[in-house]
């Protein structure tokens, strides 16, 4: 066989054969992408909040809590509650107290406003230590703002300054929880 003939049948033979690669199998494949959202709730309290008392002697102590919230509740039935519970009492001894005021009149009490979604509690609440108290209540198919944003709620304390509170410093824990259905 010539080189010339040996060097055309080669290339023929690779021609034959990048045509056998270029009409190779290929495939195609879908998939359904689904999600199912849910409601949900989280929230971030500002802390600490420190009530000084301003004004004429023995004025109330006063201070504000702000807390960014998120909720989403489900869209014929869903509802949520963002509530308050003093988990622990002013300590040390001798001060103020949520469960055991040295007064009967003694209480620390507060106000709600809510910027966006939900309905803040109306009036004065007492806060309590046994049992949890509204700040804001959410209906169905509520939203609040998008993600990192979120709405804004306060909540604005009144301490009693009774002139039975031994001086000091005195702290107590207030949990604040969120929950969406």
């Amino acid at each position: 066989m010539s080189g010339r003939l040996k060097i055309t049948l080669t290339l023929v033979a690779g021609l034959l054969f990048a045509a056998s690669l270029a009409t190779a199998q290929s495939g195609t494949g879908t998939t359904s992408v689904s999600v199912t959202v849910g409601a949900e709730a989280a929230l971030t309290v500002t802390s600490p909040t420190p009530l000084t008392s301003v004004g004429t002697n023995f004025s109330n102590y006063t201070g504000t809590t702000t807390i960014t919230h998120f909720i989403r509740t489900t869209q014929s039935t869903g509802s949520g509650t963002l509530t308050l519970k003093v988990t622990t009492d002013f300590s040390p001894a001798n001060g103020p107290s949520v469960g055991s005021p040295p007064t009967g009149t003694d209480k620390l009490a507060y106000t709600c406003s809510v910027t966006g979604t939900g309905t803040a509690c109306v009036g004065s609440q007492t806060a309590a230590t046994g049992s949890a108290t509204p700040v804001v209540t959410y209906g169905a198919d509520a939203h609040t703002a998008t993600f990192p944003g979120g709405d804004s709620a306060t909540t604005s304390w009144t301490l009693t300054n009774d002139p039975k509170y031994k001086t000091g410093t005195y702290s107590a824990t207030v949990t604040f929880t969120i929950a969406a259905v």
